[in-house]
């Protein structure tokens, strides 16, 4: 590593390795060498580029907003009215209204603790995977060789982190509410909404 000696004065000098730079008199020359006007014009651009992207953004999310309360709201009531759930228009498409199931784990880790806790309780334990691993100290390498050689002994691989999957906590719910039952909203975030489908 090279050593390296840098010291400034008040002038905002520095000297590097022998070499004073000035940081304003550089920024001077830089600036005299600039063309600041097409530099502004450019910066003014991605400005207004900003704003406009912004602003279809936020167009997009109105559109997706109008387009879920059609597809979960509008046409789902009109088709309850006729005691419908699909139908098949002039045009050949098939609509067809089913329910759409959402069931994640919360982030908190005590109430994930808890809903890891709720599954064993229902007897749901086998769709939690556990990794186990452990953190050893110096000096405790043969500690850690040991219980390697146990755990491999056993035929498990050491690691440690529970999770479910979100596909498979979404199909429990999912078969849960179909049966009649319900899962706690206090550890899991649930909803359940009509969803149209067309089909052409």
């Amino acid at each position: 590593m090279n050593n390296r000696k840098e010291n400034m004065s008040d002038n905002n000098n520095y000297d590097y390795n022998g070499v004073e730079l000035d940081f304003e008199k550089d920024q001077q020359k830089i600036a005299e060498n600039t063309d600041l006007g097409a530099l502004s014009i450019h910066v003014e651009k991605i400005m207004d580029l900003d704003k406009q992207l912004e602003h279809q953004e936020n167009i997009m999310k109105e559109l997706k907003n109008q387009r879920d309360k059609i597809s979960s709201e509008t046409i789902p009531a009109i088709l309850a009215e006729q005691g419908l759930q699909s139908l098949k228009l002039a045009d050949g498409t098939v609509l067809e209204v089913n329910k759409k199931y959402s069931c994640t784990l919360p982030k908190d880790p005590q109430k994930k603790a808890s809903a890891y806790q709720w599954l064993r309780d229902q007897g749901l334990g086998d769709i939690i995977k556990n990794e186990v691993a452990v953190t050893f100290g110096k000096g405790e390498d043969d500690k850690a060789k040991q219980l390697l050689d146990l755990a491999v002994g056993n035929g498990y691989e050491p690691n440690q982190r529970e999770k479910v999957e979100p596909m498979t906590l979404k199909a429990l719910y999912r078969e849960r509410v179909e049966s009649g039952l319900d899962m706690p909203s206090d550890f899991f975030h649930l909803f359940v909404k009509d969803e149209t489908k067309m089909k052409r």
